[in-house]
C-alpha cells in the first residue's frame, strides 16, 4: 500500500497503518528516496505525496533490516528510477533468498546483481524497465509476483510474467491485484499462470486507501 501510494500520481492518505518494523523500515526508504509524506503514528495514517513514477533520489544505499516486505518490492520498484541504488539488511535478511526474483528482473535487461549466495545485498543499476517477457517461481514465495507486478505499470512497454511452478499464497497476489485497480491499473490474469501488465497504465492516488486487517 505504501509503494503503490508513492509511486502513484497524486496524494494518497493510507488508513489504519498499524505500526512495525517493516514500516519503519519502508517510511525509511521512502525518505532516503526523497519521496515526502506526513506519519501520524497515533492516528495510524501516512499521508504520502506520491512521485508518479519518477523516483526523485538517483542513487540510494537502504538498509532494510530483516524487512523482507520492504527488501522485496523495492527491489522491482527501484528499476524504475536511475541510478546505483543498494538494499541491504541485517545478517538475517543476507540469508534470506532474493535470487529469483533478481533472475526475473534481469530477464526484462535490468541490471541487477545480489550476492553469490543468491540473497541480499542487491546492487541495481537503474535505467527504468524495458519491459517485455519473464518467468519466475511462485513456489518461494508469492511476494516476487507481486514486486513484479506493482514494478510493471512503469514499463516501457507490456510486461507479461509466467509463473514456472505452483503459485503460493494465491489470495495474496490477488489482493495485490485488486489493490492495483484501486489505483487505477488493471492487470490480466490467465488462471493465476500468467499476467499481463500493458503499456500506459500508471498508478492514480485514490485519495484515500484502507489497510486491510489480518
Amino acid at each position: 500500500m505504501l509503494l503503490l501510494s508513492a509511486l502513484a500520481d497524486g496524494k494518497t492518505d493510507v488508513l489504519n497503518l498499524l505500526h512495525s518494523d517493516d514500516i519503519t523500515y519502508m517510511l525509511g526508504a521512502l525518505t532516503a528516496l526523497g519521496i515526502p509524506y506526513e506519519y501520524d503514528q497515533d492516528g495510524k495514517k501516512v499521508t504520502v505525496n506520491g512521485c508518479g513514477g519518477k523516483i526523485p533520489s538517483e542513487g540510494a544505499e537502504l538498509f532494510l533490516g530483516n524487512a523482507g516486505t520492504a527488501m522485496r518490492p523495492l527491489t522491482a520498484a527501484l528499476c524504475v528510477g536511475n541510478g546505483k541504488f543498494v538494499l541491504d539488511g541485517t545478517a538475517r535478511m543476507r540469508e534470506r533468498p532474493i535470487i529469483d526474483l533478481v533472475d526475473a528482473l534481469q530477464q526484462l535487461n535490468i541490471d541487477i546483481t545480489c550476492s553469490d549466495t543468491g540473497c541480499p545485498p542487491v546492487v541495481i543499476n537503474a535505467s527504468g524497465i524495458p519491459g517485455g517477457k519473464t518467468k519466475v517461481s511462485g513456489k518461494i514465495s508469492s511476494q516476487y509476483l507481486s514486486a513484479l507486478l506493482m514494478a510493471s505499470p512503469y514499463a516501457e512497454s507490456d510486461v507479461e510474467i509466467e509463473i514456472t511452478d505452483t503459485l503460493v499464497s494465491v489470495p495474496y497476489v490477488l489482493m495485490t491485484i485488486k489493490l492495483m485497480e484501486r489505483f487505477g491499473v488493471v492487470v490480466e490474469n490467465l488462471d493465476n499462470k500468467v499476467f499481463k501488465i500493458a503499456e500506459n497504465q500508471k498508478f492514480k492516488a485514490p485519495g484515500r486507501a484502507v489497510v486491510e486487517g489480518d
